[in-house]
């Protein structure tokens, strides 16, 4: 019967034959190729012109220059062909392969090069000013879109930034009278975006057309300060710490409402799988929802001992979340959402002169183990690079002069944009070398020499 497993013949087909009568013992000398006689000779020889010059009737005696030129003259006739005193018949045979170096693979060299290490510049590429950014910890002003537009909201206006040509390809005001923006997020197409109001209400901009979609009411009686997409459902979390599932393309769009935070809801993202969703709120806790469960959280986490607002899923572990605490916690903890474990927490205060620091925003590299977060507080403001599982510190970038509390990544994954307290917004290339994974054009070098402020 035929497995689908060859049985390779290797006696037949990958051994040389052996012949019987072939020695192959080499350890064994040959004697009749040997010389017994000189070997005598070669071995007493020193004795015998000892005894010869003792003897003056021997030919050798009485050593004279001529009779020391005859013996080495006859020494030299006699030694002529004798150089080898064991001598073997066969050669050994050469080294048989079981199998041939074409039936296997080629194997890298044990001594080949390290990579280089990775340069991360210190400096950030661009610098723009973002006049009256609101400076609250539990909204969301900031994010990057899959068509490399970002967007920022500045009081009632979200400001779009295209980084493909470093220009300003857009505004969306949503008027004075419903308030300050309090959340931006992008829907996965790049086109539509979601802009959250402290009026309770939800506006649905077409990006590309500059015009508003539709307006999301009924779902929140307090400002929604969270968003985040997962396909056609927007979820939206608002101050009274309740979350909301709206689809977006029916007319009652509210569809299940979790509730379990008591105070705002400061942080929320689906997972890549779309299936579960966090939620860190303003009343320290750390909720896991499923959405095959109905409302009720799956995991309800209460390690954290101040606000989260920092999350972020493992591109390359499905079921590993990060997530960050507030200024009385400043602590980064990872967590096992299939099973509520937290599997390690790194205090992010610890062998620092400054204490009190929050993390505000997290985010994986999406093509190595690291992740960077961004702090404000009583710190130095700024973003650090970890090396991940070991959570060694790889690089500490500083520039913000107050706390950096929203953070957005490009679609290629390396450059990461930091918005702050101190009303500026600075573009980081944190994450890997463009070379090898950046897709989107890179902005020229100066994109912005006749842009200096978001208006």
């Amino acid at each position: 019967m035929d497995s689908g497993f060859r049985r390779w013949p290797v006696q037949g087909e990958f051994l040389h034959r052996r012949n019987p009568k072939e020695n192959l013992d080499r350890f064994i000398p040959n004697r009749s190729a040997m010389d017994f006689d000189y070997a005598h000779y070669k071995l007493n020889e020193a004795k015998k012109k000892v005894e010869d010059d003792k003897n003056p009737d021997s030919c050798f005696g009485m050593s004279s220059p001529s009779r020391e030129a005859y013996r080495r003259q006859l020494a030299e006739i006699f030694n002529m062909n004798r150089t080898r005193i064991l001598a073997f018949k066969n050669k050994p045979p050469n080294p048989v392969e079981l199998i041939p170096r074409s039936h296997t693979k080629p194997t890298c060299s044990l001594h080949h090069s390290k990579p280089p290490r990775r340069r991360i510049p210190q400096n950030p590429e661009i610098i723009l000013d973002a006049p009256n950014l609101v400076d609250d910890y539990c909204v969301n002003l900031l994010d990057w879109g899959s068509t490399n537009v970002l967007a920022i909201a500045l009081v009632s206006k979200v400001h779009l930034w295209d980084a493909s040509d470093a220009s300003i390809s857009g505004e969306h005001d949503t008027g004075v009278e419903n308030g300050p923006v309090t959340s931006v997020s992008w829907a996965p197409n790049g086109r539509h975006i979601a802009i959250g109001l402290n009026n309770s209400r939800v506006q649905i901009w077409d990006s590309t057309a500059n015009t508003k979609l539709r307006t999301l009411t009924g779902g929140h009686i307090s400002g929604v300060g969270s968003l985040a997409w997962n396909n056609q459902i927007l979820t939206t979390g608002d101050m009274d710490g309740n979350i909301v599932n709206n689809d977006v393309r029916i007319r009652d769009h509210v569809v299940e409402t979790y509730r379990g935070h008591t105070h705002e809801v400061c942080g929320l993202k689906w997972s890549p799988s779309g299936q579960q969703l966090a939620s860190g709120g303003n009343d320290n806790l750390l909720h896991i929802w499923d959405n095959r469960r109905s409302t009720q959280w799956l995991h309800r986490l209460e390690e954290h001992t101040s606000a989260v607002r920092a999350l972020a899923w493992c591109p390359f572990q499905g079921n590993l979340l990060a997530t960050g605490g507030g200024v009385d916690d400043g602590c980064i903890k990872f967590w096992n959402t299939h099973t509520g474990a937290c599997l390690n927490s790194i205090d992010t205060n610890l062998n620092s002169i400054d204490i009190g620091s929050q993390v505000c925003a997290l985010l994986w590299n999406n093509n190595e183990r690291e992740l960077l977060s961004s702090h404000g507080g009583f710190t130095q403001n700024q973003l650090t690079l970890w090396k991940y599982p070991s959570m060694v510190k790889t690089a500490e970038l500083t520039g913000h002069t107050s706390r950096v509390l929203f953070m957005a990544q490009s679609p290629d994954g390396c450059t990461v944009a930091s918005a702050a307290a101190d009303e500026t917004l600075r573009f980081w290339n944190v994450f890997g070398d463009p070379k090898v994974s950046k897709h989107a054009p890179k902005a020229v070098c100066e994109p912005f020499a006749h842009v200096n402020r978001i208006r």
